[in-house]
């Protein structure tokens, strides 16, 4: 009877020390999948504050400037795709995030060649409302420079811890799957060609 109990007691002690392993590497990827959850739901905050501002806009740039209606058409269709553009927290793959990115790259684009156009308009650079419109709009557009890095380093993060040995393992039996990372827009990486004309 005592070999019994004590092979028992083994047995006991080594699924304890087992079930252990697991826990504790179970719940930090648990936590840092949540930390990736937070850190999106940040970048959409900030993206959602940019989609706030802009209707403001359109309706300033549209009272003062009223030939560019190609130009605010081009914003409010940008506007309306970059919001049907949806991803869930727990589906943050590559391919989905770059769905996000090129809508709200179209939206960027958009944005820019409206702030181009707005040049044109003296009363509308006078504009305190306008003003105050595109000191906010370039503070969203840092914000939103600003949540995407930090989106990127707890991916970062979460990304190595499950794939290391064993964490992988792990990770593999509970499906915790490689999130994606927003990516810098194409061409970003080369510098713009600047032809001085001294004519």
């Amino acid at each position: 009877m005592g070999k019994l109990l004590k092979t028992i007691l083994i047995i006991v002690v080594i699924i304890v020390a087992l079930g252990a392993m697991l826990v504790s590497p179970y719940n930090k990827m648990v936590q840092k999948d949540e930390g990736c959850s937070k850190a999106w739901a940040n970048v959409e905050n900030a993206y959602q504050r940019r989609m706030d501002l802009i209707p403001n806009l359109v309706k300033t740039v549209e009272g003062a400037a009223n030939y560019e209606k190609g130009t605010l058409t081009e914003v409010i269709e940008a506007r309306a795709k970059a919001t049907s553009v949806q991803v869930d927290p727990s589906n943050l793959t590559e391919e989905s995030l770059a769905k996000f990115q090129a809508a709200q790259d179209q939206l960027s684009s958009a944005l820019s060649r409206l702030m181009v156009v707005v040049e044109r308009y003296p009363e509308l650079k006078a504009n305190q409302n306008f003003l105050e419109l595109q000191a906010q709009l370039e503070g969203t557009e840092n914000r939103i420079a600003v949540e995407r890095g930090k989106f990127n380093e707890t991916v970062n993060d979460y990304n190595s811890y499950i794939r290391r040995f064993p964490n992988n393992i792990i990770a593999g039996i509970f499906n915790f799957d490689k999130k994606g990372y927003f990516k810098a827009a194409e061409g970003a990486d080369k510098a713009p060609d600047v032809e001085f004309n001294f004519n």
